[in-house]
């Protein structure tokens, strides 16, 4: 158990004192906030198995989460694999209930289409399985990541997953190792957060683009369509406003698109996932639009910031 070295340790020393002769627990208290990845490391360095589970502090993994993680990385040729996430306070607002079915279209339409050609562009952090011998041969790189002269100190999920592919390595996503992650509630946490992603996908993505002659060819149009579909969006949007002002004409053909997109993909998902709920995943589409969208531009334009916005 690693403390990266929070302001807040003092809250759980119980904890800490709790489990400190307990020989299945060794507790790591890093003596300044370094983060999760001086975190991470400092935990490889300790580890001694073939294989390394990360788990975050505010995840819960079922109880056969390990094994069959275990399982797909019994192929050699697997470096990581990474478990479905949900989240566990998914009635606490509307809020959490829509990343909850976000959640559920990354992993089984996202991940799981990515894992068919051998290589999810990203095991999320909160729960994947690295392989221990890959993970040392790809520490110093992934130690002294830099983004434009300056430390790279978020992200630590993408990175490592792009490593792995660059070492030759499989990634893959397992679908029934389930792990129960708390998700921000309030719009103004969740945006901080979608900010920080968005900057380590775009910084990864140019990383990574040299691996994709290498990789199956839905990857790049997959890869492709993650970074040029929101672009595409906006543009539409954007349009759609300026007919909107200049002509005071509604645009209607690009609403009535939008809508039609939306409701197509919330009713396949509803039918894959046998649950009705995802037809409320519509709502998402207003803050994606106005919101999301404003987000990653603003990131794409300060891809050099390495502030965390969230850390304590």
């Amino acid at each position: 158990v690693v403390d990266d070295g929070s302001a807040n340790v003092g809250a759980v020393a119980a904890v800490h004192a709790s489990y400190a002769y307990d020989p299945r627990f060794t507790i790591i208290l890093l003596p300044s906030n370094v983060g999760k990845r001086k975190a991470q490391i400092a935990a490889i360095r300790r580890s001694f198995g073939d294989l390394v589970l990360n788990v975050d502090s505010d995840t819960e993994i079922d109880s056969d989460v390990v094994s069959k993680l275990v399982r797909k990385m019994q192929d050699p040729a697997v470096g990581a694999a990474m478990g479905q996430l949900k989240a566990s306070n998914r009635n606490d607002s509307w809020l959490t209930r829509l990343i909850d079915m976000e959640y559920w279209l990354a992993c089984n339409e996202e991940r799981a289409a990515q894992t068919r050609f051998g290589a999810v562009m990203c095991c999320c952090g909160p729960c994947a399985m690295y392989r221990r011998p890959a993970l040392l041969l790809l520490l110093e790189q992934y130690e002294t990541q830099f983004f434009r002269g300056k430390p790279s100190d978020f992200g630590e999920d993408r990175h490592l997953t792009i490593l792995m592919l660059k070492a030759g390595f499989r990634t893959e996503y397992v679908p029934d190792a389930i792990a129960a992650t708390v998700v921000p509630d309030t719009l103004l946490p969740y945006l901080r957060q979608q900010l920080r992603w968005a900057r380590s996908t775009y910084r990864d993505t140019l990383l990574g683009l040299h691996l994709l002659p290498g990789l199956d060819r839905y990857l790049t149009l997959d890869v492709i369509g993650q970074n040029l579909g929101p672009l595409l969006l906006a543009i539409s949007s954007i349009a759609a406003l300026a007919q909107l002002a200049l002509t005071c004409t509604v645009p209607w053909w690009t609403g009535l698109t939008i809508v039609a997109m939306t409701l197509i993909r919330c009713s396949v998902a509803a039918l894959r996932a046998g649950e009705l709920r995802f037809i409320g995943f519509s709502l998402h589409t207003p803050i994606n639009i106005f919101l999301l969208l404003p987000m990653k531009a603003y990131a794409l334009c300060t891809l050099s910031s390495s502030d965390w916005l969230s850390r304590i």
